[in-house]
Order: structure tokens, then sequence, then C-alpha cells
């Protein structure tokens, strides 16, 4: 019987345990299967080169009931976990994560949309956010990060 993994441990092989720095687990958030929705201070850049920068991401539950799933974006937006990352001095790091017993506390914005995201290898893809400095503050004072971007 295996010990509990956390979730920040990917299972490359079954007998290997992975894990992930904070720049590969912020690129797997915003291009894996699951969904996430981006709150950022500044356009989403992930290239340690672009300056500073704080991302919240929201997962958000799938299934039929998932925001999205249906014409007009009516649906269920329960988010079922919070990450923040910071890009300070070049490097991404995970500076937060709610625990579960916390997550019910955030809320996807109203006003997210079509977000452009600028991969760490430069790629662009779309992904579904906002930025907006003002919220980020919020619900950095809300996670109890102090930060200074």
């Amino acid at each position: 019987m295996r010990a509990p993994v956390p979730d920040w441990f990917i299972e490359p092989h079954p007998s290997l345990w992975v894990p992930l720095d904070a720049l590969e687990e912020l690129v797997v958030n915003l291009s894996g299967p699951s969904r996430a929705i981006v709150i950022a201070r500044r356009e989403v850049d992930l290239r340690p080169q672009s300056g500073e920068n704080t991302l919240f991401v929201l997962n958000i539950g799938e299934g039929s009931l998932a925001a999205g799933g249906r014409g007009g974006g009516f649906g269920e937006r329960r988010v079922t976990a919070v990450s923040c990352f910071e890009l300070r001095a070049n490097t991404w790091s995970l500076v937060f994560r709610a625990p579960s017993e916390r997550v019910g506390d955030y809320e996807v914005p109203y006003h997210v949309s079509r977000l452009p995201l600028t991969m760490a290898d430069g790629t662009e893809t779309m992904g579904y956010g906002v930025v907006d400095p003002e919220l980020v503050s919020e619900l950095s004072k809300k996670s109890g990060i102090v930060s200074s971007a």
C-alpha cells in the first residue's frame, strides 16, 4: 500500500516519482487537459526574462456541469484548486496553494474571457482568464501573500 501522494507530483513511471518545479507545474496547469482560469497582474508571459508577474491559477470542475460546456457558458463554475505563482529575478516560484478546505472561498471572476498566453518556449496559445492587478492584490490578501509586484 502506497502512502498518499501530494498533488504536485506526477508519475511518469510506476516506480519513479518526479516533483515538478514551479514553471513546469504552471505550464501543465495552463496547457494540460484540465480547465484553468488565470488571474494575472500583467500579461501572461511565462518566459523568465519577461519581468515580474503574479498569477493565480484557479482550476475549475470538469464534466457536464462545468462552465462553457453548454451554450452561453451557463453551468457550474466550481473552483477545485487554487495556486499562486510569482516571477521574480527570472525565476517562477509557487508561493501559495489553497488547502482543500479553503478552495471554496475562491470564485471565478465574472469578467473572465479568452486570454493570450505566451508559454515558456515563446509559443502563444489561448486560455481563459483576466489581467487585473487589483483582483490579484485582493486574492493575495485573501491568501495571506505579501507581494512586491
